[in-house]
This record gives structure tokens, sequence and C-alpha cells, in this order.
């Protein structure tokens, strides 16, 4: 038991010590993804959300009109979920001086911390979701890769609490 309570505190440490996957570690693959080129324009995004065991519970499609004026870009998505559901979101992003971004959107509780380098952009926020007779806040861990000029690859990680409640994986195309 004694080399329990000794090793035990080394592997935590070890664990804790693991870092988490972030945008600098991309900040050399191509294409480089630029938000104001990438997300102009019309896009399409195809989509599928999973519970935390892996089960597909929904799947979805939408549309977004996006375009930039200076610093600050405007995507408007319409989505369709399977069951008939619609929604809609505006998200305003904003290119701050420092070259990363922010994001706010309707139902979203303070602004979003977007990190972006090489081919890749992280989004780290709070949803807001209709949930029963009420709404529940989801933490959001979007993690997108530009994989072609047109095609960007996002999976998102959702979170309540710190505990991992499902994820969600989706396709945005560039027409």
């Amino acid at each position: 038991m004694h080399w329990l309570k000794v090793t035990l505190p080394g592997m935590l440490a070890l664990l804790c010590g693991c870092s988490a996957v972030v945008p600098g570690d991309y900040a050399d693959n191509q294409p480089q993804l630029q938000p104001e080129t990438f997300f102009d324009g019309t896009l399409s995004a195809h989509g599928v959300i999973k519970n935390r065991s892996g089960k597909v519970i929904r799947y979805f499609n939408a549309s977004i009109d996006a375009s930039w004026s200076g610093d600050t870009g405007t995507l408007e998505e319409s989505f369709l979920f399977d069951d008939g559901e619609q929604q809609q979101r505006i998200w305003t992003l904003k290119r701050n001086g420092d070259g990363s971004y922010t994001g706010t959107a309707g139902d979203v509780i303070g602004p979003a911390q977007i990190e972006v380098a090489g081919n890749s952009m992280f989004l780290n926020y709070v949803l807001r979701i209709p949930y029963n007779d009420g709404t529940l806040d989801i933490r959001v861990d979007d993690r997108m890769y530009l994989v072609s000029e047109s095609v960007l690859l996002n999976e998102s990680d959702l979170s309540k609490f710190g505990i991992d409640v499902g994820s969600m994986l989706l396709v945005i195309e560039k027409r």
C-alpha cells in the first residue's frame, strides 16, 4: 500500500502535466486558415451530435452567409435538424490587435475566445441551448482544421461542470 501512496501522486502529476492540444501545434500546417477569407461568402455545414457514449443523437445541415467589414465578420447560420427543428445563430467575429479573435452570438454567454494558427482555429465558449422547458449552458471546445481551400473539419467537445456530455462533428464547405 505504501507504493500506492508514493506512486499515485507522481502518476497524477504526470497526467496533469500532459498538455492539451493548442493551435500553435499546427502553426506550420497548410493551407493557412484565414477566417476573413474562409468565412466569407456562402458556406454549408453538415454534422452530427453525439451523446457522451458516442452514439449519434441528432444530425443537421446548415447554410452560412458570411461577410467581413474591416476587422469584423458576420456569420449568419441557419440550421435544420433531422427532427425538423430550425435554429438561427448570428456570430460576430472581431479580429483583435494581437491577431487573436473574439466572437459573440445571441445564445453564447460572454465572448468566445478564438485562436488561429496554421490550418487550425480553436474556439472556447458557453452555449445556452433550449432544454425541456428551460435552457442549459454547455461549454463548447471547438477545434477546426482547414483541410483544403474549401473544406474545414470541426470537432467539438461538449461539457457541463467539467463533465463530458457529448461531442459534435461537422464539415463546413465553402461554395
